[in-house]
């Protein structure tokens, strides 16, 4: 039914009263709390946690050649974050975004429109998750792993390339699974959450065997009818309310298994969103419209140490596949298009400590993109039906050198070397001089060239109808420097200073084909200028509080104007306490702060301001017990996202309040 936008209501998910009566609820069901308080780490455990994702060996955080954030299993938990994103989201640097399909992720100024995340490199393990056909590194509910199976997170920002090669332009994100150890059992997780009438469930079993081998198999689901929501549909003069059209279905499944040695990991997320927004320009209010995504990473990993533990070898063989599915109706005919890829590779690894004061890193790895298959079927006329086949190898060949210069200085050195079948040859080197100024003071110096190649979808994609291929494309490439300081003024707080600059060449971006006038992926001659600066802080206390905020100022701008979709100013503060009155409830406080966003038309999407709440405790007298009860954008928060060209919107209303409540089970 299509009625006038004055007539519709603002959009509220769950009324203020009935918020307050679901928490006073929530307090009447569990009067008694156990004492022991939610697991806390102290600032010195913290700081003492490993990092893998950023040399693809074990550093400690100030070795680091990068300003490096962590995200625990606790933190998770604290927060209710969701999803991979929402968890991100917490970090300096970093702004997402939301189209009723996916969630974006802007990183240090950068989060253009419609950009499938493909200047950041995501692994699970080490492994690869970006895709062969669009290159995406998936963060939201496409992300194939449930949020809860994650041990920690490592965001690595700034060029990866010299040691991952492909995506790693702005960051790497890199994922530590939970073990079987971890587990010690079974659990057992449903929640159900108000606004998109959506219910969860997970079981987990997990166990250390006395053999030695560590094992853990999970499954989780999720099943949402979607909220009802109004939206307009820009030039193609309707509007309405897209009713029962935001459902969204998921199934994932983990197996992984540790012995000695070796280890190997299974990974299957199958996720089904329906799109009430009519992307691509299809067919306004039109049902039927989705898009789903099933990803499958599987990897056997052999890494062990020799000579007197100075040799570490690691060697994996991986396989990746991908399946992706769009249904849509363009003038009442209804289409599918879809994007599936296979691929396999294998990596080896040596490091050597044999020399005093050296780590030397030298690695090889290989992926065979076989199959990436591209079609566009419509049912009703078959004349304009297209299928591309393509393939592609990447070879890369990386070196590394951390050096202990003195006592408190040490350097970082690494180059990679890529061959892609597609573009040739490309160098991506880094460098970086880390000081110890005292024991409280460290300073670090960054540098490093990322490169990324143009994924099929650019390359090869064209039906004749909406896109022409480009075959010309060639890699773009980013030149980063980054200062660091890191200052400890007392032993349980933490602070840290960041300025960075980066310049980006050769931005592959849609533009107008001139012969055919359809769109086409271009070069652009003009290069994208970032700056920014990063302050944050990190305080735990031992009652069990913990304080983090950050604020960061940034600027990106292509030919003098600045980039869409890029705010100014991002504050965050996180706060984890104890509540004083009530025995082992624990809340974990959220609020984000981000300024206006330009859109495609150079209109602004106003500043906004968010609010999360989520309390835990475990229930006295239910062993093995917890329970949660969190509220999403607890004030009803009214804002927008900018929307991509894809859209007849020019910017997308986002979700109000919603409450979940969760009931976790462990035995």
């Amino acid at each position: 039914m299509l009625i006038p936008s004055k007539l519709i209501p603002p959009l509220v998910n769950v009324p203020k009263k009935k918020s307050l009566l679901l928490g006073l609820l929530f307090m009447q069901i569990f009067p008694v709390f156990a004492a022991k308080n939610l697991e806390q780490m102290s600032l010195e455990e913290l700081m003492n946690v490993s990092i893998v994702g950023a040399s693809k060996y074990e550093q400690k955080q100030n070795q680091v050649a990068a300003a490096v954030s962590v995200i625990t299993r606790q933190d998770i938990r604290t927060y209710g974050w969701r999803t991979l994103s929402e968890a991100l989201a917490s970090l300096p640097g970093i702004h997402t975004t939301y189209d009723y399909q996916y969630d974006y992720l802007g990183t240090r100024g950068l989060g253009l429109p419609g950009d499938f995340n493909t200047r950041v490199l995501v692994t699970i393990n080490g492994n690869r998750i970006n895709d062969v056909t669009y290159d995406m590194g998936p963060t939201g509910r496409d992300f194939p792993l449930d949020i809860d199976l994650i041990e920690r997170i490592e965001f690595i920002p700034g060029p990866g390339s010299a040691v991952y090669g492909q995506n790693a332009m702005l960051g790497v994100i890199n994922i530590i699974t939970r073990n079987g150890s971890d587990v010690k059992g079974v659990e057992l997780s449903t929640s159900y959450q108000t606004a998109e009438s959506m219910p969860q469930e997970r079981a987990t079993l997990g166990k250390k065997f006395d053999n030695g081998l560590d094992a853990l198999i999970s499954v989780s689901g999720l099943q949402a009818r979607g909220a009802d929501r109004f939206f307009d549909y820009g030039d193609s003069g309707i509007s309405g309310v897209a009713h029962r059209m935001d459902g969204e279905n998921v199934k994932q499944m983990f197996a992984r298994a540790t012995r000695g040695p070796l280890a190997f990991d299974f990974i299957y997320g199958d996720r089904k969103k329906e799109d009430p927004t009519a992307s691509y320009l299809g067919d306004p209010l039109a049902r039927g419209a989705f898009v789903r995504d099933r990803h499958l990473n599987t990897q056997i990993q052999y890494n062990d140490n020799f000579a007197n533990d100075t040799l570490n070898v690691l060697g994996r063989l991986f396989l990746g596949q991908y399946y992706f599915d769009n249904a849509a109706t363009f003038d009442g005919q209804k289409t599918l298009s879809t994007g599936p890829s296979s691929w396999h590779g294998s990596e080896f690894r040596l490091l050597s400590t044999a020399l005093t004061n050296h780590k030397l890193m030298m690695g090889v790895e290989y992926l065979n993109g076989t199959s990436i298959k591209q079609t566009f079927q419509n049912f009703v006329d078959s004349t304009g039906n297209v299928a591309i086949h393509s393939s592609v190898i990447r070879v890369g060949v990386y070196a590394q050198d951390e050096w202990r210069i003195t006592d408190t200085m040490s350097a970082t050195l690494g180059l990679r070397y890529d061959y892609n079948t597609w573009i040739g040859n490309r160098l991506s080197p880094r460098g970086a001089l880390i000081w110890q100024a005292t024991p409280k003071t460290t300073f670090k110096a960054l540098y490093g060239r990322a490169h990324r190649a143009p994924n099929s979808f650019e390359r090869d994609y064209a039906d004749g109808v909406s896109q022409v291929a480009n075959p010309g494309l060639h890699s773009e490439a980013v030149d980063t420097a980054e200062l660091v300081t890191d200052y400890q003024p007392l032993p349980n707080t933490r602070l840290r200073a960041a300025a960075y600059a980066w310049d980006m060449y050769n931005v592959m971006t849609l533009g107008i084909d001139p012969i055919s006038g359809l769109s086409q992926y271009q070069q652009s001659s003009n290069k994208v200028l970032a700056r920014g600066v990063e302050l944050s802080s990190d305080t735990t206390w031992d009652w069990g509080g913990r304080l983090r905020g950050s604020y960061g100022l940034q600027n990106a701008e292509q030919q003098g104007s600045h980039l869409p979709n890029s705010p100014y100013h991002l504050g965050k503060l996180n706060i984890s306490i104890p509540i004083p009155l009530i025995t082992g409830l624990q809340a974990g406080y959220e609020l984000q702060y981000y300024s206006e966003r330009k859109t495609l038309d150079g209109t602004h999407a106003d500043s906004t301001v968010l609010s999360n709440l989520n309390l835990i405790t475990d229930v006295r007298w239910v062993k093995g017990l917890q329970a949660s009860l969190s509220f999403y954008n607890i004030f009803n928060e009214h804002y927008q996202h900018p929307a991509a060209d894809i859209n007849w919107q020019n910017s997308l209303v986002q979700p109000g309040r919603t409450v979940r409540f969760r009931m976790d089970y462990r035995f």
